[in-house]
């Protein structure tokens, strides 16, 4: 099965609640690639890639979170798949 790749955007208090740091262990131990970072708005933004399962699995907890934050919304976009990555990073 082909890999596919997804951009995502949370949305709520994900901010200083170690959302990256959990986003990043989620990833690794679904065993996707990919990145995620804070942005200047308040938002986590990055993008993910893997099996279409491995990624719903993945969405399902950027809608959770840690217990610190508090998720409004999760948005996702199919983008095109990258080649030679090799893990998922904190930016």
């Amino acid at each position: 099965m082909s890999d596919k790749r997804i951009s995502f955007q949370v949305d709520g208090e994900v901010q200083g609640v170690n959302f990256r740091s959990y986003t990043q262990k989620q990833a690794r131990s679904i065993g996707i690639t990919g990145f995620v970072r804070n942005t200047s708005d308040g938002t986590v933004q990055g993008e993910a890639q893997g099996s279409a399962d491995q990624l719903k699995d993945f969405v399902q907890h950027l809608n959770t979170g840690p217990p610190a934050a508090s998720v409004s919304g999760v948005m996702h976009n199919d983008i095109s798949p990258k080649s030679g990555e090799s893990s998922f990073h904190v930016k």
